[in-house]
């Protein structure tokens, strides 16, 4: 299974093509710098708004975006309603929530490396539900990442800034998110063989923004608080640029590079996601973070070298 990201789909592979084009290198660089950013600029909305109307707010610019572009084209048959429906609150309801109530709590570069074990957790779900297997190289993959998650989690209170003021409880609250996305990704393969990769993308986001609307009406009638100009363009970027436009350029990618090469950008997201931390934030790595980094790095590397499949 090629690898994906808190933001985008499985979606098909694309034929080998040997050579890079500098629009697609292009490409590639501008997703992983959208999907780097993406939690940083989720904790600079959450200074202001809390984190059930944020991640509405997010979905509500979302998505009109993808329903624009389903319009016609992308319908889902009434018998695969109920699972898509599920899906979307396992992926919105569950995952994107669970991750704004983490970064809540967590440094944004804490909450990008933790976000960066995605990729593992669909290794493990494909195997349990699809019946993939594990090399052993890939389990020992697995095993370096999870004991570098646990060195990111010891070494927050290291840092400084706002690396320093990491709970644990955040840092679980963005791998109960990992787990829930990974989880969507792996069971989307199953629905988006039959009904095709967009329209269970759309109808699942579709399902999973009404679930949230009755927390968010519960929210915003009993928490006090305003929407910044700050909160709301957060709130575009990740909802339009994050959850559609990215959804479209990765896609493109699919069928312009090999879909292994395509999703080397993942490598490049805690890049960018640390350094817009250090600035946005003051985030300094201590010793055990930054040691923390690079298994989780190594392990999802690893984890995947071997992997090949459906996005």
């Amino acid at each position: 299974m090629t690898i994906t990201t808190p933001e985008t789909p499985t979606l098909p592979l694309a034929r080998p093509i040997a050579r890079l084009s500098p629009l697609s290198i292009g490409g590639m660089l501008l997703l992983a710098v959208f999907w780097g950013l993406s939690i940083p600029i989720t904790k600079l909305g959450l200074e202001s708004m809390p984190p059930i109307s944020f991640t509405a707010l997010r979905f509500t610019f979302a998505v009109p975006f993808l329903f624009l572009f389903a319009i016609g084209r992308h319908r889902i048959p009434l018998a695969a309603l109920p699972h898509v429906v599920a899906l979307g609150v396992v992926g919105i309801g569950i995952g994107n929530l669970s991750q704004s109530f983490g970064v809540a709590g967590a440094s944004a570069s804490v909450s990008t490396i933790v976000s960066a074990t995605i990729p593992v957790f669909i290794v493990i779900l494909a195997a349990l539900r699809l019946g993939q297997s594990v090399s052993r190289v890939q389990q020992f993959g697995l095993a370096t990442a999870f004991a570098g998650v646990a060195l990111v989690a010891l070494g927050q209170g290291n840092g400084t800034g706002e690396l320093a003021q990491t709970t644990l409880a955040g840092v679980a609250l963005v791998l109960m998110s990992a787990v829930a996305i990974a989880f969507y990704y792996v069971w989307s393969v199953e629905l988006s063989a039959r009904h095709g990769t967009v329209t269970v993308v759309i109808w699942s986001t579709l399902a999973g923004f009404f679930a949230l609307l009755p927390f968010t009406a519960w929210e915003v009638a009993t928490t006090s608080f305003r929407v910044t100009h700050v909160a709301f363009a957060s709130a575009l970027y990740l909802g339009l640029f994050v959850s559609a436009v990215c959804l479209f350029l990765w896609l493109w990618l699919l069928r312009t590079v090999p879909a292994r090469v395509a999703a080397s950008v993942q490598f490049l997201q805690p890049v960018f996601g640390i350094g817009a931390s250090a600035a946005m934030f003051g985030d300094r790595m201590g010793s055990l973070f930054a040691a923390g980094v690079v298994l989780v790095l190594l392990g999802v590397g690893l984890s995947i070298s071997t992997r090949r499949g459906h996005r």
